[in-house]
């Protein structure tokens, strides 16, 4: 190949050229493209060795085609110059010197360019490519200690032991989820005896008015009329007091889209109250009750109380303020809940009242019909005190004697008690335990981290939630709330920096993603974190057969994350069918379009690959990883739970790394 040949011509030359062939617009804006666009998107190649053979053959074959380009431009130039006694001038002679085959080709060679360029940017430029969005270079002295870190760590065989673990949040309905019970067979009786009733009733959907009774109704009028209600013994007399309990009532779907009898029950069904360590519950089934309703007259006499005699001390937006229970009733409106009439919004508060007693008379009668009060009342209290009062205590319990041993553990869906809780135990001797500077009190849901003291003895170096937070794409909406991300830095006893996060992604999973590019943005907007290595334990909500546009689909969040060079413990390529989750509803909860029969618990339930460790996948290599939903470090798979003594309705995931050392 010959060498290629290089001509200098005089700036006058070349301007006069470009003025008269009018192509100086062309060179300006394809210089201020390649400048803005491209050579400050892609002047990242120091990341080329670690990129492997496909980054490098970008990078450079973007070079080769820009000096190719410009060589061949730069010769059809010299070709219109003519030599004059050794001097190169430009020829101003009639005819064009420049053949319009070579003026068209350089205008074509020029636009393929530009667009070409204009395809990088679009599609990310090189940092696209290699994983950063391609703006800062890391600090080189920061590099070169994390290496050192890291070939420390590998010489002394030490690896990295992590768990994550969405806790679930306190669920005050003991009978809401399908629990595995084997110890009292009369749990799944009982269950199966309350799907039957609701399924196939028969003789057993009576009116309504034969379980809240008239006389019930009555006493109801008095007290709503007292507080100056409006009256709505109309809706009682044509319309509620004759509907079937089943048929007509709990599975009415209007009566649920109209919010009418979930709506009390959510907002009553149990309350926190200032100063006191217990909540106060409603009289009925579905939660932390503990007084006797083995008849519907006992019952009714302590619903009428507490809903219109009990004054409660709430704090609500940081205010405190003591009241009826009926006074936190909330009206339904239209706007929101549109299958609600106008007439039935204005009258919604003593409506709902209304609905709400018959509610929780049916779920009284539903029970002492298929069971004997005494049995079904002492199998709630087992169940309340195991999965609810003492959930807290049995978490802290796995943690400390199970997992204790790690060298970091994320958790999600973390109350402020658990997390004073931990503090005070043994945990709090071992660990850093640390949580969002804005911690949600309200929600009391957060993300926690735990880092062992013997491998972080410095602790947590700094909380970087807000950069993460403020690394969103602009005008995309994020659904996530307050508590759902908490990311810091930390260094290791190695001197290895690394960046830890927690997250608890929404329900259908469509934060997920968004969520781990604000962490990859963060990290690779500054030089110092761009060095760091990343823990990333969440609970990604993903789904085996998401439904398009609505679910995350857990081999596209594959994709995502490898898209960052990152890998999990599960490796590139998660197992769809390796589930972390199995739960299901009941048919004792409001919800009833969401029960699951018991011979349906596995197909309708929700079962899937939800829980994820990541790490960088030129950092750190998977030596060995389980999940447990036993509480045993095992996990028994087409089992429901909770248990009685697994407390979650998410299985821990736990995984040994070691370091990657390249020479």
């Amino acid at each position: 190949m010959a060498p290629m040949s290089v001509i200098v011509l005089d700036s006058t030359c070349l301007q006069r050229f470009a003025r008269d062939y009018n192509i100086v617009p062309y060179l300006w804006r394809l210089r201020l493209l390649i400048h803005r666009h491209y050579i400050s998107r892609t002047y990242t190649c120091y990341w080329w060795p670690a990129g492997g053979l496909w980054y490098g053959t970008i990078w450079y074959g973007t070079m080769w085609w820009l000096l190719l380009s410009f060589s061949y431009f730069w010769r059809l130039i010299c070709r219109s110059c003519i030599m004059h006694g050794g001097r190169r001038t430009y020829y101003r002679g009639g005819g064009n010197p420049l053949p319009s085959s070579y003026r068209n080709k350089a205008l074509l060679l020029i636009s393929a360019t530009a667009l070409y360029t204009a395809w990088l940017y679009h599609s990310g430029g090189a940092g696209q490519f290699l994983g950063s969005s391609g703006r800062i270079v890391p600090d080189p002295d920061l590099s070169a200690a994390a290496m050192k870190g890291l070939e420390a760590m590998a010489a002394a065989r030490r690896k990295l032991q992590i768990a994550t673990w969405n806790i679930a949040a306190i669920n005050n309905n003991p009978f809401e989820y399908w629990i595995t019970y084997n110890e009292e067979p009369a749990y799944e009786k009982i269950m199966t005896e309350i799907e039957i009733f609701l399924e196939s009733p028969g003789e057993k959907d009576v009116p309504v008015s034969a379980v809240f009774t008239e006389a019930m109704f009555d006493q109801l009028e008095k007290r709503m009329d007292g507080v100056g209600w409006d009256n709505v013994r109309s809706y009682w007399d044509e319309d509620f007091k004759n509907r079937k309990i089943v048929s007509g009532f709990m599975k009415d779907p209007l009566l649920g889209s109209k919010r009418l009898a979930s709506m009390p029950d959510r907002i009553t069904n149990t309350i926190n109250v200032v100063n006191s360590d217990e909540p106060v519950c409603r009289p009925t089934v579905i939660n932390m009750y503990s007084g006797d309703l083995s008849t519907l007259d006992i019952w009714w006499s302590a619903w009428e109380k507490f809903m219109f005699d009990t004054p409660l001390t709430i704090e609500n937006k940081g205010e405190t303020k003591t009241d009826p229970v009926y006074k936190m009733l909330q009206p339904i409106k239209k706007a929101k809940y549109p299958d609600i009439t106008e007439a039935e919004e204005k009258v919604s508060l003593p409506l709902q009242t209304m609905c709400g007693a018959i509610f929780d008379a049916i779920l009284v009668h539903m029970m002492n019909t298929v069971s004997q009060p005494d049995v079904w009342q002492s199998l709630k209290k087992t169940m309340v005190e195991n999965l609810n009062k003492q959930k807290v205590p049995h978490t802290l319990d796995i943690l400390e004697n199970v997992y204790g041993t790690s060298d970091i553990i994320t958790l999600q869906e973390v109350s402020a008690s658990l997390i004073n809780q931990a503090r005070r135990r043994e945990l709090g001797q071992k660990f850093w335990i640390v949580a969002p500077s804005d911690l949600d009190a309200v929600r009391d849901q957060n993300s926690v981290i735990f880092l062992s003291k013997s491998t972080f003895p410095a602790g947590p170096s700094a909380e970087i939630t807000h950069l993460v937070e403020g690394s969103f794409e602009q005008g995309v909406d994020v659904p996530i709330a307050k508590g759902d991300i908490l990311a810091i830095t930390a260094t290791d006893r190695d001197n290895i920096p690394f960046i830890i996060a927690s997250f608890h992604g929404d329900t259908n999973g469509l934060a997920t993603k968004p969520v781990l590019s604000a962490i990859i943005t963060a990290m690779t907007s500054d030089p110092a974190l761009i060095t760091h290595k990343l823990i990333f334990g969440l609970d990604a909500n993903t789904y085996e057969k998401a439904k398009p546009g609505k679910q995350q689909d857990v081999l596209e969040w594959g994709k995502h994350y490898v898209s960052f060079r990152l890998t999990s413990c599960w490796g590139d390529v998660p197992n769809p069918s390796n589930y972390t989750t199995f739960n299901s509803r009941t048919y004792l909860q409001p919800q009833l379009n969401k029960a699951c029969k018991k011979s349906d618990k596995r197909s309708n339930g929700d079962v899937n690959p939800k829980d994820f460790i990541l790490f960088g996948k030129g950092d750190f290599k998977v030596d060995r990883t389980w999940k447990d939903n036993t509480g045993e470090k095992k996990y028994i798979e087409d089992m429901a739970f909770p248990t009685l003594k697994f407390p979650s309705d998410h299985g821990v995931l736990a995984t040994i790394i070691e370091p990657v050392v390249t020479h």
